[in-house]
């Protein structure tokens, strides 16, 4: 009887001093419209990077680009087109299903208020009104392209590094180089570019910085 007792004691003095299960952190909910600045947060093969856009710089781009993070477009995507000393180039998605939907909305032009120099984030385009998904790193100072139609619309303030980093030893893409071809990085994804082009760096994620 007393060594029920005792026990009783015992499950009754362990169960008043159990530290309270340890709540999962809540991650803030995204707002309801895209602010007039904000930061992307990029986790890839060679380390972070950050973005700043910028609304003022480029409203169409920056609110493209803002829901292109948010869906996780680039999760699980490569670093196709990396020119030392020029651009590196990123934004196809690995499943080309992905790719294709946004193919099919094409991006309307912003004037361009800002400089291409190093550091600075455009969207690659082939003319007006041709803008979808793919966006470029300036990695010098680019301002050729200006005239060009290349618009900014953000800025890399964390881990440039990165980018002097990533694999670049297949060269240009194809044609006129020997690195991935665009349209079979389009239709087949990461299955053709990790067959043919296993070094290339991914991007493992991206998500909005939320404060």
């Amino acid at each position: 009887m007393r060594l029920s007792a005792a026990l009783c004691l015992l499950l009754l003095a362990s169960c008043g001093t159990a530290p309270p299960p340890q709540q999962a952190r809540k991650q803030p909910p995204l707002p309801a419209e895209m602010p007039e600045v904000w930061k992307a947060r990029f986790e890839t093969t060679q380390g972070p990077f950050v973005i700043e856009v910028r609304k003022d710089w480029a409203p169409k781009g920056a609110e493209r680009f803002w829901k292109l993070v948010t869906s996780r477009f680039f999760d699980d995507s490569r670093f196709y087109r990396v020119r030392p000393g020029f651009i590196a180039q990123f934004g196809i998605a690995g499943d080309p299903s992905v790719q294709s939907l946004w193919n099919a909305a094409p991006l309307a032009d912003d004037p361009r208020r800002e400089s291409n120099l190093r550091g600075t984030v455009s969207f690659a385009q082939s003319g007006p009104g041709s803008r979808r998904t793919q966006v470029f790193v300036n990695l010098k100072d680019n301002r050729p392209l200006d005239r060009d139609g290349f618009v900014p619309f953000g800025r890399v303030i964390e881990g440039m590094e990165v980018f002097d980093k990533l694999y670049a030893g297949y060269g240009e893409w194809s044609p006129p180089g020997r690195g991935p071809e665009a349209a079979r990085i389009q239709t087949q994804g990461n299955a053709y570019l990790d067959a043919q082009f296993p070094r290339l760096d991914r991007i493992l994620k991206a998500r909005p910085v939320l404060e």
